[in-house]
């Protein structure tokens, strides 16, 4: 199992952007220098909190500064974006990522963020799918141009206007060929759209913040994808985020995870508690569809969503995880604020150091003890 790691971000709105930014960009190096397989930034244009408006261009100031991680957007927001700007911007991060680029992809989920682009009004979800339909044209197609998909809004010709004999009227290409690994977030139970990324082979990215019951619900869907394009699904190609913090001492875990007023995995889940209500999506802290919105409390979305203690805690936490939604690829850990920046490095430390290879250790024993079984 790989370790990836995701921030949104979620900060403070006192704080000062330019030092959330230098933060986030900190805690990308060092998942690099620990052996983070990835890292998914998120973007938002119009939220103080959630304050990255550019993943791509905040991935770009990290090429030089990281080696081996993995660049992800997580996610470019295609609604937002021409997908033609979209090809061209990815394909230039992924050559000067030497190849690192993962393009995490979504709608856009943020209402102010549509309305001041003049957007929410509009089917996002459609112009989504007509974003990444578009976008693979391009990088599957040479010039002269003459992407004029069915139910498309998004035409994309340079045949008026080109000169390849210039090099005008060429669309730029991935170094990573035939595209980049292209990856959903998925954070709704039962999603019908991980079926989608199933005959695409998209990868699906199951969301820190929904139960891992209904994290459960994704696999299947994925599997069926799969199979109606004829292809086997693979486990290693999805990816389950968990908010998770590793301490030296439980005391430490408790209130820096939990109890703490300052604690930054408090601020997070009481933001999305009432994001989530606002937007009419807390059915994902559920765990039925009739539980009324003031039974979801604090700590019953901690006890159901945050992994915290000590680092054989964690290993347990993270089997017991796996055991009850199934085999999975990657396990990605939600940064949050650095409210004690040494506790937070320490936790990343921990979780690429001592958990990851115990977990990995118990998983290859019982592998082992399946094979022999089957002799």
């Amino acid at each position: 199992m790989k370790l990836g790691y995701f921030t949104m971000p979620v900060h403070p709105a006192e704080r000062k952007w330019v030092d959330t930014l230098r933060e986030d960009r900190e805690a990308v190096i060092l998942a690099d220098e620990l052996g983070f397989h990835d890292a998914f930034i998120g973007e938002h244009l119009s939220d103080v909190h959630e304050n990255i408006t550019s993943s791509m261009l905040f991935l770009s100031s990290l090429v030089s500064d990281t080696k081996n991680i993995k660049l992800a957007t997580g996610t470019s927001n295609l609604s937002q974006t021409h997908p033609v700007l979209v090809a061209a911007h990815a394909a230039m991060l992924d050559h000067l990522s030497n190849g690192r680029l993962i393009l995490g992809v979504s709608p856009g989920a943020l209402t102010t963020d549509a309305e001041a682009l003049g957007i929410l009004d509009e089917d996002r979800n459609q112009m989504f799918q007509e974003a990444i339909d578009v976008i693979l044209a391009i990088w599957e197609g040479e010039p002269p141009y003459d992407i004029d998909l069915p139910n498309n809004r998004y035409k994309v010709s340079t045949s008026r206007t080109m000169a390849l004999e210039l090099g005008v009227g060429r669309l730029h290409k991935p170094l990573q060929q035939p595209r980049p690994e292209i990856v959903g977030t998925v954070l709704a139970p039962y999603s019908k759209g991980v079926i989608a990324m199933g005959k695409r082979d998209f990868h699906p990215f199951s969301a820190n913040f929904l139960l891992a019951k209904w994290v459960k619900t994704h696999w299947p869907n994925y599997v069926q994808g799969k199979s109606e394009a004829g292809f086997e699904a693979d486990p290693a190609d999805w990816r389950v985020g968990r908010t998770i913090f590793v301490a030296d001492d439980e005391k430490t875990a408790l209130e820096y995870g939990r109890e703490a007023a300052n604690s930054p995995y408090r601020f997070y889940y009481e933001q999305m508690r009432r994001k989530l209500t606002r937007s009419g999506r807390l059915f994902v802290f559920k765990s039925d569809k009739d539980q009324p919105d003031n039974a979801i409390t604090y700590d019953l979305i901690m006890d159901n969503l945050m992994i915290a203690g000590t680092v054989n805690s964690v290993v347990d936490q993270v089997l017991a995880l796996r055991e009850e939604v199934g085999d999975f690829g990657e396990l990605v850990y939600a940064g949050m604020d650095w409210v004690d920046p040494a506790l937070a490095k320490r936790s990343m430390q921990l979780m690429a150091e001592e958990v990851m290879p115990r977990v990995n250790a118990a998983l290859s024993g019982e592998s082992a003890v399946r094979a022999a079984s089957a002799r």
